[in-house]
């Protein structure tokens, strides 16, 4: 039996603009789109306000990792090469979506990611094209130059915290022979040095505080949380709005000029699927009307993988020994109330490295995050013992996976396969990047502060020893990217513009349209990828 796909109905609310999601994309559309006053705007947000008091702290992001009112907690299917383990895939699900519990680490990747992205056909996507709105969003605290800006909403702060081992980390680094970098955004992106944070002055700077804060108030914008999108409705094959569900409510709302999907590398391949715009076999399977045959939605799903080196530390100056005191504690939570200052402020990663695991490489294949704590798993219990981490994190790698609704049911959450570590290359990169990792956790700036290393520990040390380790503990480091992806080839989901192809009247806008995955963090070219859709959609509304 077909699911007949409802359509807008004359009486439904009326908007030049329905945005579905409200996470990093969105909440810059929705700015960005008001901000004339000349158009109408209904941004739609499956999760409540951002009001969890864990969302504004920025070590909150390991309270909200399984905290399931303001996160999704998707899992994979069973991973062939990660010896068939299911991987946890944290997703925001709040204003400011993933930006309001991600690790605040602001990395763009590399020159070279948008100048690939260009070369594949994408006209207006090279570093050249991009730069300008990455600036145009930032507030830069150490001011403007050829690649920051200031003034844009989007703070971004050096580090609060000055920790003793994030120090001997990096000058550990520099003994191994990597070179030194004060900023991983500028000229280069290889070398070793502290990360900046979407934070100010303590607290996390979402894209719902930075965005959507100083746009909320304005007659034309109209933001409704707690609103699963169901369906786009279509006329033919133009999108003119969107169904979607309020507690046992559902509505329905009109879109004069165009629908918006800023769901994320998940829920946005989902919603169009759900739609009728997908593979036409799985829609049939599932009984859903098929708008239009896309075969590249949900397809060449791509994310970052990690794998952790754990280290016992001689000294009582990690954030376990902070966690794991109760006075301590008390006075780490009291100093951030009063301050805004101490462990509180951290992200996921003080320290970084980046760089190659082989000297044929033009670029940096691996980042690593360096953490002054350590725990058996992302948010769960800190060690009982002094420890800290760092993990290595394969930038590009070849493994592609997919996203398919499992029901015709939006409630229902999607099949996710990513295929970590699928082919050779990802396979090599992640062993080669463990074992240059290990020479600088084991370098004598680090010696004073390093007992042992406690996972995998030395005992694992054969080529197959460390590919088996990074099969049962390499996990997610919550990148997924490009499954609408934007291209030319027959695969592709939406143009350079955004546009889904053969479909009027609706964009997908976010980190799924990504044509690979960046060297990096992927909060920052979200956010960008919406500042630069922005102006395109005001340019085609004149």
């Amino acid at each position: 039996m077909t699911t007949q796909l409802p359509s807008a109905r004359s009486s439904d609310p009326e908007f030049d603009y329905v945005i579905v999601g409200a996470g990093s994309a969105g909440c810059v559309l929705a700015n960005r789109l008001s901000a004339n006053g000349k158009h109408s705007v209904l941004l739609l947000e499956a999760g409540p306000k951002d009001s969890n008091i864990w969302i504004h702290v920025p070590l909150g992001y390991g309270r909200l990792f399984k905290e399931k009112s303001v996160n999704w907690m998707y899992q994979t299917e069973p991973e062939p090469e990660l010896n068939g383990r299911q991987v946890f895939q944290p997703r925001g699900k709040t204003l400011g979506g993933s930006s309001s519990i991600n690790g605040l680490l602001y990395i763009r990747g590399q020159h070279e990611d948008y100048d690939r992205w260009r070369q594949l056909g994408n006209a207006g996507w090279g570093f050249d094209d991009v730069l300008p709105y990455f600036k145009k969003a930032e507030n830069q605290a150490r001011g403007a130059d050829e690649f920051h800006g200031t003034g844009g909403p989007l703070p971004v702060s050096d580090l609060i915290l000055s920790d003793p081992l994030s120090k001997a980390f990096i000058k550990a680094a520099v003994e191994t022979g990597l070179p030194y970098n004060s900023d991983f955004n500028g000229v280069s992106q290889e070398g070793v040095g502290l990360f900046q944070t979407t934070t100010r002055k303590g607290r996390r700077a979402s894209t719902s505080v930075a965005y959507l804060g100083p746009a909320k108030n304005r007659g034309n914008l109209t933001v409704e949380t707690s609103a699963l999108g169901q369906r786009i409705l279509f006329e033919g094959r133009r999108a003119v709005g969107v169904e979607y569900r309020q507690g046992s409510v559902v509505r329905r709302a009109r879109a004069r000029k165009e629908v918006l999907v800023s769901s994320g590398a998940y829920n946005s391949p989902q919603l169009l699927q759900l739609s009728g715009v997908g593979p036409a076999d799985l829609l049939r399977k599932h009984g859903i009307d098929v708008v239009l045959d896309a075969p590249g939605v949900g397809h060449d799903l791509q994310d970052h993988m990690q794998v952790r080196i754990v280290m016992r530390c001689s000294q009582p100056i990690t954030l376990n020994d902070t966690v794991n005191h109760p006075i301590r504690r008390t006075l780490a939570g009291v100093r951030y109330a009063l301050f805004r200052q101490g462990w509180l402020t951290i992200a996921a990663g003080t320290a970084g490295v980046f760089f190659k695991t082989s000297p044929r490489l033009a670029t940096p294949d691996i980042q690593v995050h360096f953490l002054p704590f350590s725990t058996d798993k992302m948010g769960e219990k800190l060690h009982d013992f002094s420890g800290f981490t760092a993990s290595v994190c394969q930038l590009r790698p070849e493994s592609r996976g997919s996203l398919r609704i499992k029901s015709a049911d939006p409630t229902v959450p999607p099949e996710i396969r990513i295929n970590y570590m699928s082919t050779e290359t990802d396979r090599t990169t992640n062993v080669e990047g463990l074992k240059i990792l290990r020479k600088i956790l084991h370098a004598p700036a680090l010696k004073p502060f390093v007992v042992e290393e406690v996972d995998p520990g030395l005992k694992v040390a054969t080529d197959a020893e460390l590919l088996e380790y990074c099969r049962q503990r390499g996990s997610t480091i919550y990148h997924p990217t490009s499954t609408c992806r934007m291209g030319n080839d027959a695969l592709a989901v939406v143009d350079q513009r955004l546009k889904v192809r053969g479909i009027e009247g609706l964009r997908v806008v976010d980190g799924s349209i990504m044509p690979d995955l960046v060297s990096g963090n992927t909060n920052a070219p979200i956010i960008m990828i919406a500042e630069k859709a922005s102006d395109m959609i005001l340019e085609d509304a004149r």
